[in-house]
């Protein structure tokens, strides 16, 4: 149930209605009505919405905007019950206010719902691809593999509950220059753990990490492949380590709340025919060219600053190659929209992909990008440079044991992707009201605590059918109702836009408004009516607080 929605649709349908009918009596003068946005105001003064309506109106009309909101205001017949009125403000805005008794009518529908309470078909049941982390399988997840688990775990969730038929992916790089750089790193730790001089390539992987793979590889194998031809001790010391690695990063981001539906491998991709498929393809449609030795991709073609290898002069094809396969496989798969979240580091990738796409005759507006900026980590006020355990960066599992699960997600999504983020490990682990995961997860407890003690006196929790929501008449109330209405339009503003930070913005205005209710209304009060109505106002809170949690992947907890 969406009330605000639906307002907003008959308020847009009624200014419709006005503007036409101030143009058949003559008042109005204009060809085609153009599109015009009625939005929340950023100032709560000026209302519930505001249109624009008058202003873009205007270089038809030939008329001051303010003149033609008039004369809109004059045909207008505002929607009721709901609209309050509706006035003039600044060089031709209207701003609506709406009835303070219209959200109540959102309570009884919220326990009704119940964990459907925010839910909406607005995705009919459409495919999208959700594809994140995608880290490479040669180390351990880092702060912005992180980050991108949260941000691309709390998209899924969000748009699964607009309506969207969501598949979660993990991309493996299981090919290319850095696993043949992998190879040759476990190569050297495995002849030097058996007592032969043996150096890592300078480009190649010099973490403890793989000390410890290589370790329990001879545990299991010895010196079996100390002089085997280098080639497969070079394929055994890879298969062993991909292995434990993927199964590493499987159980982090387990650990995390992250679980993926498809777990995709770069060189399934090379081992069907795929990759050499489409560079055949990108050549038939006369986008390849050779240049010394290597094969190019016309990308100045599609207004790009350069052209870009497909196929080394060695014979092998590039990533690049690779994932303009991979992004045409998913369109294979049906997906009618496909979403990356991808470092900013992958800025330049972007228009080139989109650019091979587009040659391959794909929709190129069906493929989402969301960039999002680097973590720094804080302790005592300085930045955590490298992780105390193992000298090298502070990888996800650390993070989580270090400040929990929930407070990481929360962090992580607070920001727009595109932000950077200092994340704070002593805000993180504090028990504070300025620690915003905490100070929306009391809210929940608090409001478990008063429905045991509600309890514990032997007060029934009220039928939604038997109770007077008129009575909630303070300002507190109020407000809090409308925050609950506003939840399930929050959510499908937060699919569109791709934003979780939407959702963290609105659970701690939902909790700060539950806040100042507590503080001002007593729930239990003495008068039964009263009462029923505030415990009914108190369970809808609770409701659509977990629900937000639960989109954000982080836990309502009944006691702190």
């Amino acid at each position: 149930m969406n009330i605000i929605h639906n307002v907003k649709e008959q308020l847009v349908a009624a200014l419709k209605r006005a503007a036409t009918a101030a143009r058949q009596a003559g008042i109005l003068e204009f060809t085609e009505l153009p599109d015009f946005v009625l939005e929340v105001p950023r100032e709560k003064a000026r209302g519930d919405f505001a249109t624009n309506l008058a202003l873009v109106l205007a270089a038809q009309v030939k008329k001051p905007p303010r003149r033609i909101a008039e004369a809109l205001l004059q045909y207008l017949e505002l929607p009721r019950p709901g609209v309050a009125e509706a006035e003039i403000a600044g060089p031709g805005f209207i701003n609506f206010k709406l009835e303070p008794r219209f959200f109540l009518q959102a309570l009884p529908a919220v326990l009704r719902l119940g964990e459907s309470y925010g839910c909406s078909n607005m995705g009919k049941g459409e495919k999208v691809q959700v594809e994140f982390v995608s880290a490479n399988p040669t180390g351990l997840l880092h702060m912005g593999n992180a980050r991108g688990a949260a941000l691309g775990d709390a998209i899924a969730n969000i748009l699964a509950a607009a309506g969207y038929e969501v598949t979660r992916e993990f991309y493996i790089n299981d090919a290319g220059n850095q696993i043949e750089n992998f190879a040759l790193s476990l190569e050297a730790r495995y002849l030097q753990a058996l007592g032969v001089e043996a150096e890592i390539p300078a480009d190649g992987y010099h973490g403890q990490d793989l000390v410890e793979t290589v370790n329990r590889f001879i545990e299991q194998v010895g010196d079996k492949y100390l002089n085997a031809d280098p080639s497969l001790r070079r394929e055994m010391l890879v298969s062993f380590a991909l292995e434990e690695k993927l199964a590493g990063i499987r159980q982090a981001l387990e650990d995390f709340g992250v679980y993926f539906d498809v777990w995709f491998s770069e060189q399934s991709l090379h081992d069907s025919g795929a990759v050499a498929q489409t560079i055949a393809d990108l050549q038939r449609a006369g986008y390849v060219y050779e240049k010394d030795g290597a094969l190019w991709f016309k990308a100045t073609a599609f207004g790009e600053g350069k052209d870009e290898v497909l196929v080394r002069s060695n014979g092998l094809p590039t990533y690049f190659a690779a994932d303009i396969a991979y992004h045409r496989n998913k369109f294979e798969r049906g997906f009618k929209r496909i979403i990356n979240i991808w470092g900013a580091d992958h800025h330049g990738h972007v228009s080139r992909l989109k650019s091979a796409l587009a040659a391959l005759g794909l929709e190129v507006d069906r493929l989402e990008i969301v960039l999002m900026q680097l973590v720094r980590l804080f302790q005592g006020g300085e930045i955590l440079r490298m992780s105390k355990r193992t000298g090298q960066y502070v990888t996800l599992q650390e993070l989580v044991e270090e400040v929990g699960r929930d407070a990481a997600r929360y962090f992580f999504v607070m920001l727009k992707p595109d932000s950077h983020l200092d994340f704070d490990l002593d805000l993180a682990r504090s028990q504070s009201a300025e620690n915003p995961v905490y100070y929306v997860q009391y809210a929940h407890a608090r409001i478990c605590s008063i429905l045991r003690l509600a309890a514990d006196r032997g007060i029934d929790l009220p039928e939604p059918a038997t109770v007077n929501l008129e009575l909630l008449r303070e300002p507190p109330e109020q407000e809090l109702a409308k925050k609950i209405a506003e939840f399930p339009e929050v959510v499908a503003g937060a699919a569109r836009s791709l934003e979780p930070h939407r959702l963290t913005r609105y659970a701690h205005d939902l909790a700060e408004l539950f806040h100042v209710f507590y503080t001002e209304c007593r729930v239990l009060a003495d008068e039964p009516d009263l009462r029923a109505a505030r415990l009914l106002l108190v369970l809808a809170t609770r409701i659509t607080l977990r629900n937000v949690l639960n989109l954000l992947g982080v836990t309502a907890p009944e006691r702190m």
